[in-house]
């Protein structure tokens, strides 16, 4: 007797780090109405340690992190940095959205640091659901 196993492809996974929970809670909506699973942190209990990140990516392994960079930019640009360089986000492409779009552009380029795409807010649903989806399709970055 043959045996099929089917397997079911695995859900496209995508971590929202943001700095507002309304946000979270906007963005969560509308990427899981486009079909993605989102897990989600607040910037400040990353940075002040109240939920291990790299626990978090290990156990969900998003293929895309969506974070928010807000004031005071330079601060939140070094958490990022940070975030980034975890090596359980090996692989993982960033999209970034903030209110001050060239600032980061310029922090990015000045670090050589690698993000899918930046988009300064305010932003159109539509832009970071098409953003995140490119990014999903995108070859990992280290």
């Amino acid at each position: 007797m043959l045996c099929f196993v089917h397997r079911v492809p695995r859900p496209d996974v995508v971590a929202v780090i943001n700095t507002s929970p309304d946000v979270v809670d906007m963005l969560r909506l509308t990427l899981e109405h486009a079909g993605i699973v989102v897990v989600s942190a607040m910037t400040w209990e990353v940075r002040d340690g109240e939920v291990d990140l790299e626990r978090l990516v290990a156990q969900h392994q998003p293929k895309v992190v969506l974070y928010d960079v807000a004031p005071p930019y330079e601060n939140n640009w070094h958490l990022f940095e940070h975030v980034r360089a975890m090596p359980v986000m090996a692989g993982v492409q960033f999209v970034i959205t903030t209110t001050n779009a060239k600032q980061i552009e310029q922090f990015a380029r000045q670090n050589n640091e690698r993000v899918y795409e930046i988009v300064g807010k305010p932003f159109d649903l539509g832009e970071i659901v098409t953003a995140v989806r490119e990014a999903l399709r995108a070859r990992p970055t280290r």
